[in-house]
């Protein structure tokens, strides 16, 4: 065979690979689509108590082609049955089901009876209250106006959407506000924000012998040391380094419904599984690659450790984590399998996202009692190799020299500042230098990044609250 038709044969044989993984992938689109619109409604129409059509306008707008495909979609909230059902011209369907004290799921059509969730058992807080019963409005002027700017929308579209801020200096709330339908008690979704409460467990697993950093992680599938996998260890997956072929979650766009993870996310009833079947694309630890399936990995590690099933991770949470800081407001959403969802399914009120920011803030302990591990929070902060974004082990951080940390800087952010970022404008900003956390919520488009206002938020708290 001559070298040309070698070469023909050899294109051709590509291009009809990667047209039939295209096609394959493609399959999943309107399950993808329709799955993330109606677990996005469910969880903030029944968990929330927002209004679904404000809910679905700002996430939509928020969502670079998303319009492609909603003008298709038939969107159904039932109250009464608490779910929400999704279609998309007959080749899609996804319904999301809540249950009381689980907050929402995918429905795949199995038949699981869900318990009662476990009641939360009476334990004081350990952190002192952070503010009164009512919204704390700014005494300075100058942290006025930055509040002022957070909300402040510009003439024309993208538009910022901010839901909450929140300001928190040595423990106590310095200013808030919110929006109108949004409360200081109403439960915000975090999406990836998420992924640093997960984090934060792995912490306390770590700090109780149950886990161990850089061991292989104890995942049934890669038990045989002849397995490439059995190299992926748990900081691999809190820095989404382990090297599993699963594409990325980097983006909230109608071009990522093609990756793999997002079939994990919607269209997988149980999602650990999927992503513990899948092979490796680079050796553990040698490439940074974000995507959610690290996470919900650490997830399944959590529920094994807490004892097997929601109802213990529930336990095992309020125990050791939520119960301690006074967060009353959290809900973590699951599986069909029973395993919350770590890379994106907690909602809590924006105070209490900031009270997982304080535990941070004071190195891990909460009343004296140790919550995290000694020198967890300088490992979670401490950058991940080629990580371009600037993150480190379940946080962003502004240490180390990536472009994305960089980018900060030169925007107004602190160099020693880290945070839980989820999409479309989640962030819980620990500062450090400045005994400062900032929480902001929102829908808002991820790029261009200074849409947000959230490197202006920063650097004019900073400046309003310096000798306080």
């Amino acid at each position: 065979m001559t070298r040309r038709r070698l070469l023909l044969v050899f294109v051709s044989t590509v291009t009809l690979t990667t047209l039939a993984i295209g096609v394959a992938r493609a399959r999943d689109v309107p399950q993808v689509a329709t799955g993330f619109i109606a677990g996005v409604l469910c969880s903030e129409t029944f968990v929330s108590g927002l209004d679904p059509d404000g809910v679905l306008n700002e996430t939509q707008a928020a969502m670079p082609g998303a319009g492609l495909l909603s003008w298709a979609m038939d969107i159904r909230v039932d109250r009464k049955a608490k779910d929400v059902t999704v279609t998309l011209l007959g080749l899609g369907r996804s319904r999301a089901v809540y249950r009381d004290g689980y907050g929402c799921h995918m429905d795949h059509g199995e038949a699981r009876e869900w318990p009662s969730a476990p009641p939360s058992p009476q334990q004081p807080a350990l952190l002192s209250d952070i503010a009164p019963p009512r919204v704390v409005t700014p005494a300075n002027p100058a942290l006025a106006a930055a509040l002022d700017r957070a909300f402040a929308e510009p003439e024309a579209p993208p538009f910022r959407r901010t839901h909450a801020v929140v300001v928190l200096k040595d423990g106590k709330v310095m200013a808030e506000r919110y929006a109108p339908g949004v409360s200081l008690d109403t439960p915000l979704l975090g999406f990836s924000a998420t992924k640093s409460m997960t984090a934060t467990l792995i912490g306390i697993l770590v700090r109780q012998g149950k886990l161990a950093l850089h061991r292989p992680a104890p995942v049934a599938a890669w038990t045989s040391e002849s397995d490439p996998r059995h190299a992926i260890t748990v900081d691999h997956l809190l820095r989404h380094t382990a090297g599993l072929a699963l594409g990325s979650s980097l983006q909230a766009s109608l071009l990522s419904a093609l990756e793999p993870v997002n079939r994990m996310k919607f269209v997988e009833p149980d999602r650990a599984a999927f992503a513990e079947s899948m092979p490796l694309e680079t050796p553990p630890g040698a490439t940074f690659n974000y995507h959610d399936g690290n996470t919900v990995i650490l997830s399944h590690l959590i529920r094994d450790a807490a004892g097997g099933s929601a109802a213990d991770v529930l336990r095992f949470v309020h125990r050791e984590l939520t119960g301690p800081l006074g967060m009353t407001s959290v809900t973590l959403e699951f599986d069909s399998a029973g395993t919350p969802d770590g890379s994106s399914q907690m909602l809590a009120s924006a105070r209490d996202w900031t009270r997982l920011g304080q535990l941070y803030l004071d190195d891990g302990l909460v009343g004296g009692r140790r919550i995290l591990p000694k020198g967890w929070v300088d490992h979670v902060s401490t950058p991940t190799p080629n990580a371009f974004v600037g993150i480190g082990a379940g946080f962003w951080t502004n240490r180390g020299d990536s472009f994305g940390a960089n980018y900060r800087i030169s925007h107004g952010w602190p160099r020693d500042a880290f945070f839980a970022k989820g999409t479309l404008g989640q962030y819980v900003i620990v500062i450090p230098s400045e005994r400062l956390v900032i929480a902001r919520f929102g829908r808002t488009v991820n790029w261009p990044p200074e849409v947000d206002g959230v490197a202006q938020l920063v650097s004019d708290v900073i400046a309003a609250t310096r000798g306080e």
